[in-house]
């Protein structure tokens, strides 16, 4: 009976230690994700262009897309590693049509923009206060308003 338990207790260890899978996808993507923003920023102060990020695909099959990137800066690849993942702008941005974007510049201070990157029942906030850089802001469930609804970043 000891041996049980102790098999038991060392299961359980194990599977709290074990990280899931999809909240590490979600967590790298939110990472590169944070890189090529800030990437993109950066390009659009130098070169005093007006960029946009769209979370919607584009007709080369891509899942974003950067509106106003010249094609030398552009990142090698415009898809999502888990192709699962969901990008919805939440805060600040403007619309182009029916769809929100998120906007790099050309201005130094941008505005307050956010966005939710979802896969599965996880969801990772992303965003600048329009001064600092792009960053996580929070990873946990349910922190976001689930409608989409504005959220400032902290």
């Amino acid at each position: 009976m000891v041996v049980v338990a102790l098999i038991a207790i060392t299961t359980a260890v194990v599977s709290f230690a074990v990280p899931d899978p999809s909240s590490t996808r979600l967590e790298r993507e939110a990472a590169r994700l944070t890189a090529i923003l800030e990437s993109a920023r950066v390009q659009a102060r130098a070169g005093a262009m007006t960029i946009r990020w769209v979370p919607e695909p584009n007709s080369k099959g891509d899942d974003y897309q950067f509106i106003g990137l010249p094609e030398a800066f552009m990142p090698p690849s415009l898809k999502w590693d888990a192709r699962e993942i969901k990008a919805e702008v939440v805060n600040g941005g403007i619309g182009i049509g029916m769809k929100k974007s998120i906007v790099l510049g050309p201005e130094p201070v941008i505005g307050a923009q956010s966005i939710i990157l979802r896969l599965e029942d996880r969801q990772i906030i992303i965003g600048t206060d329009g001064l600092n850089p792009f960053d996580v802001i929070t990873g946990a469930p349910g922190e976001a308003d689930q409608d989409g609804g504005d959220r400032a970043p902290a």
